[in-house]
């Protein structure tokens, strides 16, 4: 067990004819007792200021520790977001070309229908030009026939000259 300041101030020597000048040795562990206390709460100082170190140390371990896990988790939350917008950035992407799609087709569609009502249309005015021309054909070809002469020449009944 060490020594304690205590210690070194209760111990006595045993006297001897021609020993140490007592005054000499008293002052000696008068001075040994002051340095050895002034060790001791240095001593105690230092084991409280480690003691606080530590403290410091396992609390900014623990800090660290939840900075690791947050920074961890939110990696995995960015990981996460990230897929999930590249997920709905595909789904809008085939969303878009369906709708583009369907869009075409009906455009197609349209285009078609329209193109047959053209060619439709195209054929009734064929049919329409070959009517009319067949009429005029035929009016063209009343007036030409001589009972229309016949007809000029002739005097209008009840009228007379």
């Amino acid at each position: 067990m060490p020594l304690s300041p205590l210690d070194i101030h209760n111990k006595e020597f045993s006297r001897r004819l021609r020993g140490y000048d007592e005054d000499e040795v008293n002052e000696f562990l008068d001075q040994i007792i002051k340095d050895y206390e002034a060790i001791i709460r240095e001593n105690k100082d230092l084991q409280a200021h480690v003691a606080a170190s530590q403290d410091k140390l396992g609390h900014f371990a623990s800090i660290e520790e939840t900075l690791s896990k947050t920074i961890i988790v939110a990696q995995e939350a960015a990981d996460e977001l990230r897929g999930n917008a590249k997920k709905e950035a595909q789904l809008i992407v085939k969303e878009a070309e369906k709708n583009a799609d369907r869009i075409i087709n009906d455009a197609l569609a349209k285009s078609r229908k329209v193109a047959l009502e053209v060619e439709e249309l195209k054929k009734q005015a064929a049919i329409y030009r070959a009517r009319f021309r067949a009429l005029i054909e035929t009016q063209m070809e009343l007036l030409t026939h001589d009972s229309w002469d016949s007809l000029e020449n002739r005097e209008p009944k009840g009228i007379e000259a």
